[in-house]
């Protein structure tokens, strides 16, 4: 697929509020304009009031874009205004209709969406997400085309693997991004939830999350010191008799102990008559 940067491109698709857009706009059957399939806004219960009103006093002042289909149209951008049109009882809306590729439909509503800043955090990162596994563009051309830096698109996506409980707080405001990316820090996705809880419940700033999700993370294990020769042969030894896996702890602060391995029942048994030998 022949794909253009966006800048150009996305400026001679996306009309501006000018008088020779609205001429060049049709007006359209809004029950013929199905909505965009790659619209990455989550949020469709938003209040959409404000708009709805100015459209009762005013009209759609921007026109909204969508390309043709066989039975209609589809919409490409513009999505809250072809909602707000609808909930205002229009039955047309003006529009301007373009020749759009499968593979820039998400892209354009992508930003026509980052431009209000108006898509929260998880919706954004699915977004990102759907550009890369769909249409294969690396975090480098991503960022070309929100315009933004390419360290902007890989830690978004690094929001998505944190708990679905965590990111649902983020979603819904109760997180920032700045909280989210301290939580990443933790070594498990059970101390995330915790700290994400307690983040909400007690109202920590962003950096006093960072400060406990400091504090709590997991130290290295250490690695256990290696055994002595003589504890190797007598395990070798035991093992070469009883058939399987044999490990002798010796003492420390308590007791030591010799762990013999069974698999069966009847295995059980095995060891047990050469023990008893």
């Amino acid at each position: 697929m022949n794909r253009k940067a966006l800048g150009k491109g996305i400026r001679a698709i996306i009309p501006s509020q000018t008088q020779e857009s609205l001429n060049e706009a049709r007006a359209l059957p809004i029950d013929e304009i199905r909505p965009n399939p790659y619209q990455p806004r989550s949020n469709v219960e938003e209040d959409l009031s404000e708009l709805v009103n100015s459209i009762k006093e005013k009209g759609v002042l921007q026109p909204v874009v969508v390309r043709r289909r066989r039975d209609g149209y589809e919409l490409v951008m513009g999505e809250r205004r072809l909602r707000a049109a609808k909930l205002a009882g229009l039955d047309r809306i003006p529009a301007v209709v373009r020749v759009v590729e499968d593979g820039e439909m998400l892209e354009l509503a992508l930003v026509e969406n980052l431009q209000r800043k108006d898509l929260n955090p998880v919706a954004e990162a699915l977004a990102y997400k759907r550009l890369n596994e769909e249409f294969g563009l690396s975090h480098e051309a991503i960022a070309q085309r929100v315009g933004k830096d390419r360290s902007t698109i890989t830690n978004a996506l690094r929001l998505l693997s944190l708990p679905f409980k965590v990111r649902e707080a983020l979603a819904s405001g109760q997180l920032s991004p700045g909280h989210a990316r301290a939580l990443l820090t933790l070594a498990s996705r059970r101390e995330q939830v915790e700290m994400c809880e307690r983040i909400v419940t007690q109202g920590l700033s962003v950096r006093e999350t960072e400060r406990l999700c400091s504090e709590r993370k997991v130290r290295p294990p250490r690695l256990p010191k290696e055994k002595d020769v003589h504890i190797r042969e007598l395990e070798e030894a035991l093992q070469a008799l009883l058939g399987t896996k044999v490990s002798i702890f010796p003492p420390g602060r308590g007791p030591g102990r010799i762990v013999i391995e069974f698999f069966s029942p009847e295995d059980l048994e095995r060891v047990t008559r050469l023990i008893r030998r």
